[in-house]
C-alpha cells in the first residue's frame, strides 16, 4: 500500500463544508492518515456557529454555545493534519477520467481521489415583497448575529419550528417585544423550548396568520400579516423581521452530477455512498430524517471511514480483479 504522505496536490478525500458533519469526517480522515482538504464557506461550524446555546449535545450538561462547539471540532481536525481553506463558494464538481473528482471553487480547483459532501443548508427566503428590499435594513435570517440591533425595539420571528422558538427566546433579552407569527394555531418546537416561550411575557402569538408584505422608509416599519383563516389583514409595527421558515440544501452545483431527491437533498445508501464511487453525504444536506447535530456528526464519521475503506481498496485491489 503506498504511503499516504502525498505532495499537496495530491489529496486523498476533499469534504465540502465545514459544518459537524464535514469537520467530523476531516477528524476521521485526518487521524487515519489520509491528506485530507475541508472546504468551508463564511465560517467553520456552519449554521451551529450561529446559535447561542446548544443542550441536546452529548456531553455538555449545562449547554455550550454553538461557535465554542465548532471551535473545538475545528481545532481538533487541524491537529489530526487537516487542511481547512475558506472559500466563497462552489462552482462546479465532476469526475474525472482518472478516476479523481475536481472541485472547482472560487478560489481554484481541488482534485481528489475520494470526495465527502457535506454542504449543509440555507436558510428558505419567504419571496414576500420587501424582504429582499430590506435585508440589512432589518430583515434577518440569525437573530444571534443581528439581535444585539434591537435592543428597546419590536421584532416579529416567522415560523414555529425550534429554530424560531429558540432564536424568538434569544431576542427577548435584547428586544421589548416578540411577534411569534405561525401559519398554524400551535408550534412544532421542542416541548420544553414552548414551555419557556409561552411563560415569557415579551412574546406575543399571531396564531394562523403568513406574512404579506414588509414596508418601510430607510429601515423596516412594519410587518403585514394575514389571518389563513378569516383573511384579516394586520399590520404589526416593528423594526425587524426574522424569518425561520425552513431550509434549503447548498447543492445547486450538485445537479445532474449526483442523485438528488425531489428537495435537492442528496440521495445516498446506508452507507452513505452516494450515485458515484468515491462520493460520500453527510449532514443536513443529506436526504435523512433528522436535522441535528448529534445525526451529523454520526454522519460524518462514517462518511470519513468509508471513504478511507474506498480508498484502501483502490490501493489493493482484490486478486484477480
Amino acid at each position: 500500500m503506498p504511503d499516504r504522505d502525498q505532495p499537496n496536490d495530491s489529496i486523498d478525500v476533499v469534504i465540502v463544508g465545514a459544518g459537524p458533519a464535514g469537520l467530523t469526517a476531516g477528524i476521521y480522515s485526518a487521524r487515519g492518515r489520509l491528506n485530507t482538504v475541508i472546504l468551508e464557506r463564511n465560517m467553520a461550524g456552519g449554521q451551529i456557529a450561529l446559535t447561542e446555546l446548544v443542550e441536546n449535545f452529548p456531553g455538555f450538561p449545562e449547554g455550550i454555545s454553538g461557535f465554542d462547539l465548532s471551535e473545538k471540532m475545528k481545532r481538533q481536525a487541524l491537529e489530526f493534519g487537516a487542511d481547512l481553506r475558506e472559500i466563497t463558494g462552489v462552482v462546479s464538481f465532476a469526475p474525472g477520467p482518472d478516476g479523481c473528482y475536481t472541485v472547482v471553487t472560487d478560489h481554484g480547483e481541488i482534485r481528489a481521489r475520494s470526495v465527502i459532501l457535506a454542504p449543509g443548508v440555507e436558510a428558505k427566503r419567504s419571496g414576500i415583497p420587501g424582504e429582499a428590499e430590506f435585508i440589512g435594513r432589518g430583515v434577518s435570517w440569525c437573530a444571534t448575529c443581528d439581535g444585539a440591533l434591537y435592543k428597546g425595539r419590536t421584532v416579529a420571528v416567522v415560523g414555529g419550528g425550534d429554530s424560531a422558538v429558540e432564536e424568538g427566546l434569544f431576542l427577548t433579552k435584547f428586544a421589548d417585544k416578540v411577534y411569534l407569527v405561525h401559519r398554524r394555531d400551535e408550534l412544532r418546537a421542542a416541548e420544553i423550548a414552548q414551555e419557556r416561550a409561552f411563560a415569557n411575557p415579551k412574546f406575543e402569538f399571531v396564531w394562523d396568520s403568513v406574512p404579506r408584505q414588509i414596508v418601510g422608509g430607510d429601515l423596516v416599519e412594519a410587518l403585514e400579516v394575514q389571518n389563513v383563516k378569516t383573511q384579516e389583514l394586520r399590520s404589526l409595527p416593528v423594526n425587524g423581521v426574522f424569518f425561520y421558515i425552513g431550509q434549503l440544501p447548498n447543492t445547486g452545483f450538485l445537479k445532474g452530477i449526483v442523485e438528488l431527491d425531489g428537495m435537492g437533498y442528496i440521495v445516498t445508501d446506508a452507507l452513505l455512498r452516494t450515485s458515484l464511487p468515491g462520493v460520500f453525504a453527510c449532514g443536513d444536506a443529506h436526504a435523512n430524517p433528522l436535522k441535528q447535530i448529534a445525526m451529523a456528526i454520526g454522519e460524518g464519521a462514517l462518511a470519513a471511514v468509508q471513504a478511507e475503506r474506498y480508498l484502501d481498496e483502490l490501493d489493493c485491489p482484490t486478486p484477480g480483479a
